[in-house]
């Protein structure tokens, strides 16, 4: 059970790994803001696997508040990209 932990775990950083690669050379500022965007899903899937995994339900106390806070940036980061400023 705990190799499909390992699997799983290696499989989610492959993929966060490939997101990092778009953030970096992404062909716009948009892309590199869903791309980190999706950085941050990605290890949220990860916490809540790991908490699962190894009965720590704390884990999904810090992927829940990680959630919202990866939520609140990516609207910051879009609203400051389309309009220039953060106010008004």
């Amino acid at each position: 059970m705990l190799s499909f932990f390992w699997f799983t775990a290696l499989l989610i950083s492959l993929a966060i790994l490939f997101c990092l690669y778009r953030a970096i050379v992404g062909p716009g500022v948009f892309n590199r803001v869903a791309a980190l965007n999706v950085i941050g899903t990605k290890t949220i899937i990860l916490l809540a696997v790991m908490g699962y995994f190894f009965e720590r339900p704390e884990f999904f106390d810090i992927a829940l508040l990680y959630a919202m806070l990866n939520f609140i940036g990516t609207l910051v980061a879009s609203k400051y990209l389309e309009k220039g400023q953060l106010w008004s």
